[in-house]
């Protein structure tokens, strides 16, 4: 996995996390994906250090305007992709892992060009 899909999956998790939780805290953030605290400090340092983060006194999280614009990019492809393969029937667990990794490596482009296909645009 690269340092791009990387902060990507960080930055996907804090927004999915600040709409469950009152406040997202690194722990949340290692405990939602299963990661050690110190894996999580380190990236979150480096999305701090890219200023797609903030993170208050208390360790509240919280993403910056160039955060949120990425992880809401990311979290759209996520589920239009996993919806549309499982409209053409692929089970929804490997829909959702293929949708995780397409995500990252599919061009602005070729996203737009399937949704306009897939909203009957062609």
């Amino acid at each position: 996995m690269n340092y791009n899909e990387s902060a990507e999956n960080y930055l996907e998790t804090i927004l999915i996390l600040s709409r469950r939780l009152p406040v997202v805290r690194s722990v949340d953030v290692a405990t939602e994906l299963n990661f050690k605290k110190s894996s999580v400090s380190v990236a979150m340092k480096h999305l701090r250090e890219k200023e797609q983060i903030t993170v208050t006194d208390a360790g509240f999280i919280y993403l910056t305007d160039t955060g949120r614009e990425i992880a809401e990019m990311i979290y759209e492809r996520h589920e239009f992709l996993t919806n549309w393969l499982i409209s053409l029937s692929v089970p929804a667990k490997i829909a959702a892992e293929d949708a995780c990794r397409m995500e990252h490596v599919i061009s602005r482009e070729s996203f737009d060009a399937i949704k306009r296909y897939v909203h009957g645009g062609q």
